[in-house]
């Protein structure tokens, strides 16, 4: 598999370490896309002592940023002449934060990193997927995203530049149930935008994860006890790799694009529930659909627009 090229981002930590460690383990060449450089230096040695495996890149990459994109395309588009799979791993959370983040091009910091990074990257690396012969795109989704069973919640797409700072409080946990929502649109339009070039794009439903004790550290007090509780009852991050890797690497997922996959593999399906209390009810214990909100056109093609007018128009 050392023909076969990876970009993994966020690779030094949680689940895309593993995945990293998964891809090697199998002869893949993997490019690490992570942020911090002198903290990821030592992961990529440390992995490529344990796989044995020196086709293990390393470029620096800030998701959140229009000019780090656009400098980790140009390296590494001067290193590798094609690119077999694209995984979206990276994602930012700023558990507990109370003031409006936003990033070097002034988006909302958590769309910036966990929506318009990924499609602008991908977008860039367009060229380089097409001469692949089984080019794969997965996105990491979140379970976050199924607090839009409730009607009312909707994303609020004109806050997404900090011009309603002072009108309303900022709750970073719907922010970034916002982003994920918004990531599981930007699928399944892209799955179809680039369905004519053979480029499959999907997203994997990531449930609760074992949190590491460095970022556990990092967290306020309410927070860190929060992360201490789901590490307890958590998945190790090893085996959402694992899925990674099956995703982007089996024959059962290679004609199989535009869908949320869940952590169990399975293929999930808009709710077809009605709105009835007993209906409503079934929907929240079904593990197997997400919400409709996800397959509404206007919103679909809304967030794709804003995609394109906050990164390829700046």
């Amino acid at each position: 598999m050392k023909n076969k090229i990876v970009i993994i981002t966020g690779a030094n930590s949680g689940i895309g370490k593993a995945a990293t460690i998964k891809f090697c383990d199998a002869g893949y060449t993997v490019v690490m896309a992570c942020r911090n450089l002198k903290k990821s230096k030592f992961v990529q040695e440390e992995i490529i002592k344990i796989t044995k495996n020196t086709n293990l890149d390393l470029l620096e990459l800030d998701i959140s940023s229009i000019e780090s994109i656009k400098d980790f395309i140009k390296n590494f588009k001067n290193r590798y002449n094609h690119l077999d799979i694209l995984v979206h791993n990276a994602g930012h959370f700023n558990h507990g934060e109370k003031n409006y983040q936003l990033s070097k091009d002034n988006l909302e910091l958590t769309f910036a990193t966990n929506t318009f990074g990924p499609f602008l990257l991908t977008h860039f690396l367009l060229d380089w997927l097409k001469k692949s012969d089984d080019a794969r795109v997965l996105h990491a989704c979140s379970t976050n995203i199924r607090h839009f069973f409730d009607p009312k919640r909707k994303i609020d797409f004109d806050d997404l530049q900090g011009k309603l700072v002072s009108a309303k409080k900022y709750n970073s946990y719907k922010m970034y149930g916002d982003s994920k929502m918004a990531l599981l649109m930007m699928t399944f339009k892209m799955a179809d935008y680039y369905k004519n070039d053979f480029i499959k794009v999907n997203a994997v439903q990531i449930p609760a994860i074992k949190i590491s004790k460095a970022t556990i550290k990092n967290l306020k007090p309410i927070w860190r006890l929060l992360a201490r509780i789901q590490s307890f009852f958590g998945a190790a991050p090893e085996k959402m790799a694992d899925t990674y890797f099956y995703l982007c690497t089996s024959e059962a997922f290679r004609n199989i694009s535009g869908k949320l996959i869940n952590d169990k593999r399975i293929v999930m399906e808009s709710s077809f529930y009605s709105s009835s209390l007993i209906q409503s009810i079934k929907q929240l214990f079904d593990k197997n659909v997400y919400p409709k909100y996800a397959s509404d056109k206007e919103n679909i093609e809304r967030i794709w627009q804003l995609a394109l007018e906050l990164t390829l128009c700046k």
